[in-house]
């Protein structure tokens, strides 16, 4: 039997960036898959970033995954969202090649050292003595390892629904579903829910009347996700932006009951924050119309993603309402759009590992969590690859605080307060969010990277130098004086107040306008665009930073308030019914943990304080 340290079940986000970390953190890794041709497949959009979604691929970039150099060398049109607010919720997105993406994983799962790639479905894990020792195929073979990484994505007993027939049995369309796979880990005792997603159709841009849409071109300044290779970018796309009116919620209205969701044909909970077009005509009715992004799908391809109306209505139906979309009178559909229904294992049954509580070595990450988006999936892919690696190698385990990395909250959401409908980022689930912005990704996470001896020893270079460099601009800009002859104009024309006599650029950086770039030209200071927003960030907002970090050691102090395994709480009486029977379910490590669990009160944690304490001076106290 071949043995590995970790398998990496699935080739999704998720499992890409499982099995990278975990070859990355040492570990002998092996990644199975039903197709290696679909490694890294985009299977709804193809894009990455968005509001939080876009600093969550610099996170999984700064520790060495994949995502954000597969998005450099594949994306179609960049845009930085939300410029115009603050710094916290800038938010970088990607419109990316579908082919092109799917190659780059590839290519750099590839080349990295100590992974193996294999196709392969598996059917059964083997477990002794509650732990996990591998795992068998379909094909009856079987495969040794010390940790296993399930990243199945919706292709635990997947089902596709088109219209409100019984389905087709899929993971996704073309691909066959895991259904020995599910059976097994439901075998092991694990709880298992449903939830269902959605894909809206796909339409030839040659029939699109682009003269009655409106016209969305990227940003033209240049920007990398990755921090380490600097990819040329292919050609740029625009994409297009038109309306769902009237005219097409009459037709959902009239055909609503031959929706697989509303005709009954399917039960499981979809995400609320990506809804399907029959929701949104049902849930929003007094909405006069709903925005419809045609966004494209590669450079080779005329074929348009219709990015805002989800569907599970019948083919024909769905090519009716797209023909009453202003600019689509004419169109071809070229596929028809689908909602598919899967197993999900509710992620209150893991550590903050990502690890089961139920059988040791075994983590899951994606979708099969009961999240939704590429990048949920691949943060989650991080945190279990090398969890599952120091598992295999006896490395300590990784935990991200809340305050270190939107995959840390990602993470201790999900398993401290669960989920009931599939879950997605943003940045206000972030109570640090000025901390944890795209542009000190690296910044943030070098440490753990340092840690777990990620990154070669180029990458380190890379790293270090840019660092180094954003603090080298920091501090000429504390010592650089700026004459009033060399601003006030620049500063008059953005309503600023000219300067009487001179000043310290750092002090003039506080200002609102015009912006540490453009004082930095007008001072006749060189600069590299690309490190000036870290520095301009940490200037303007320096006092809001340092009362964010100061809540972020509070925190802290609570998370090293660890709490006994063995405390009963359903035995403490000082704490309230709804507080015991949840902690005794959740099992939080600490007392931070605790106090994010639902319907946990500050009067709970005080008794729970009082608890530990009696523990650690009692019998339970080794």
């Amino acid at each position: 039997m071949e043995r590995f340290d970790v398998i990496v079940i699935g080739g999704g986000h998720a499992g890409a960036e499982a099995a990278a970390l975990a070859a990355r953190a040492g570990a002998r890794t092996l990644l199975l898959t039903q197709r290696l041709a679909t490694i890294g497949q985009m299977s709804c959009n193809p894009a990455i970033g968005g509001i939080a979604k876009g600093t969550v691929a610099r996170e999984v970039d700064a520790l060495g995954g994949v995502m954000g150099r597969a998005t450099d060398r594949s994306r179609i049109q960049f845009r930085m969202l939300n410029r115009s607010k603050g710094p916290a919720v800038w938010s970088p997105r990607a419109q990316c090649d579908r082919r092109l993406y799917r190659e780059a994983v590839r290519s750099l799962l590839d080349e990295r050292p100590g992974l193996s790639l294999a196709e392969g479905t598996v059917a059964r894990l083997l477990v002794e003595g509650g732990r996990v020792v591998g795992v068998e195929t379909s094909e009856g073979t079987r495969v040794a390892a010390r940790s296993v990484v399930v990243t199945a994505g919706t292709f635990l007993r997947g089902r596709i629904h088109v219209g409100t027939s019984d389905g087709v049995p899929a993971g996704r369309a073309g691909d066959a579903p895991s259904v020995e796979l599910a059976s097994a880990l439901a075998a092991l005792g694990l709880e298992v829910a449903r939830f269902k997603t959605g894909t809206p159709p796909r339409i030839d841009g040659r029939t699109v009347d682009y003269a009655r849409l409106a016209r969305q071109d990227g940003d033209p300044e240049p920007y990398r996700f990755s921090w380490f290779v600097r990819a040329v970018p292919p050609a740029q796309r625009p994409c297009w932006l038109t309306w769902a009116g009237e005219p097409v919620k009459a037709i959902i209205a009239r055909h609503l009951h031959e929706s697989a969701l509303y005709g009954g044909a399917i039960s499981g909970l979809g995400p609320r924050y990506c809804p399907s077009i029959e929701d949104k005509v049902v849930k929003f009715a007094d909405a006069p119309r709903h925005q419809v992004f045609l966004e494209p799908e590669g450079l080779d391809a005329d074929e348009l993603y219709v990015n805002g109306l989800s569907t599970s209505l019948p083919a024909e139906v769905q090519l009716a309402f797209l023909r009453a979309v202003p600019g689509l009178e004419q169109v071809e559909m070229t596929r028809a759009g689908y909602a598919i229904e899967y197993d999900w294992f509710p992620p209150t049954q893991l550590e903050r590992t990502l690890e089961s509580r139920a059988v040791m070595g075994l983590f899951f990450a994606g979708q099969v969590n009961g999240t939704t988006g590429y990048e949920e999936a691949a943060g989650q892919g991080v945190v279990a690859g090398i969890n599952a690696a120091a598992r295999a190698l006896d490395l300590d385990p990784l935990v991200l605080g809340r305050d270190e990395a939107y995959c840390g909250l990602l993470v201790d959401d999900l398993v401290t307060r669960g989920v009931d409908e599939p879950y997605r980022l943003f940045t206000s689930r972030s109570e640090y969010r000025l901390l944890l912005r795209q542009d000190n990704a690296l910044r943030r996470l070098m440490p753990v990277a340092e840690r777990y001896r990620l990154l070669t020893e180029a990458e380190r270079r890379v790293a270090y130098e840019r660092l180094e460099a954003e603090e080298r601009l920091l501090e000429r800009c504390g010592s650089a004086v700026v004459r009033p002859e060399q601003v006030n104009e620049l500063l008059e024309a953005h309503g600023e107040r000219g300067l009487q006599e001179p000043v310290r650029l750092s002090a003039l950086a506080r200002r609102p306008a015009p912006g540490l770039a453009a004082l930095l030209e007008a001072a006749g200071e060189p600069h590299d665009a690309e490190l000036v927003d870290w520095v301009g960030i940490e200037l303007r907002y320096d006092g809001y930073l340092a009362r964010e970090q100061a809540r972020a050691r509070r925190l802290r102090e609570m998370e090293d308030f660890v709490l006994p395994e063995e405390l009963d709480y359903l035995g403490e009486q000082g704490l309230s019914y709804e507080a015991r029977e949840k902690l005794h379910r959740l099992r939080p490590a600490t007392l931070g943990q605790a106090g994010r669990v639902p319907g946990v009160s500050p009067a709970d944690l005080q008794g729970i304080v009082v608890a530990v304490l009696r523990w650690r001076g009692g019998a339970g106290c080794t």
